[in-house]
């Protein structure tokens, strides 16, 4: 298991199954208590794909669970400016530089996981993170994106890589897959 509440140890770089977790993403969201976007993010890794394979993210304050299996069914672009989700207390330069560049607004919220899923919910057509985050904090978000058709990759376009020795992930871009080369070339 790799999780934010457990201690990290090297067996998990062997296994050939890795759950990734995070119990509670989103902390200060949650804690406010009149908050909806935080969120529990539970993700496998296997060896056999070399990738995350499964998914789950939970949004308690909604209700809701989005999960790989079935995948859901993100909706059609709305009319008006692309959004772009960033964080609420401290948006990267490099997403106020994509939306300008995207002609775009961006949306300010919570955890990194209701960020993601606001992308697969229909609440913003890209997130742009370049403040680094921990792989518990994205796998199961990113594996849920993934499943919907929606594009990850890192700023520079290279992939995600999940259950690496390294658990920080510098920068992270989930988008609609129609919009991926716009917004790569406008974080660069």
């Amino acid at each position: 298991m790799l999780s934010e509440e457990a201690t990290d140890t090297a067996q998990r770089l062997g296994a050939d199954r890795v759950w990734i977790v995070d119990p509670l993403d989103g902390t200060k969201e949650y804690r406010a208590g009149d908050r909806h976007d935080w969120a529990v993010h539970v993700a496998l890794w296997e060896r056999a794909a070399g990738d995350l394979t499964v998914g789950a993210v939970g949004l308690p304050a909604l209700g809701e669970v989005l999960t790989t299996h079935p995948a859901p069914v993100v909706p059609p672009v709305p009319a008006g400016p692309l959004r772009v989700a960033v964080s609420r207390s401290r948006p990267p330069e490099v997403a106020r530089a994509a939306a300008a560049a995207l002609d775009a607004v961006l949306v300010p919220m919570g955890s990194a996981g209701y960020k993601t899923l606001a992308v697969v919910r229909g609440e913003a057509d890209a997130y742009v993170h370049a403040g680094g985050m921990y792989q518990w904090d994205s796998a199961a978000p990113v594996a849920v994106a993934r499943a919907a058709g929606l594009f990850t990759s890192r700023l520079d376009g290279s992939p995600l890589v999940y259950n690496a020795a390294d658990t920080w992930l510098p920068d992270l871009v989930v988008c609609r897959p129609e919009l991926a080369g716009r917004v790569l070339a406008a974080v660069r």
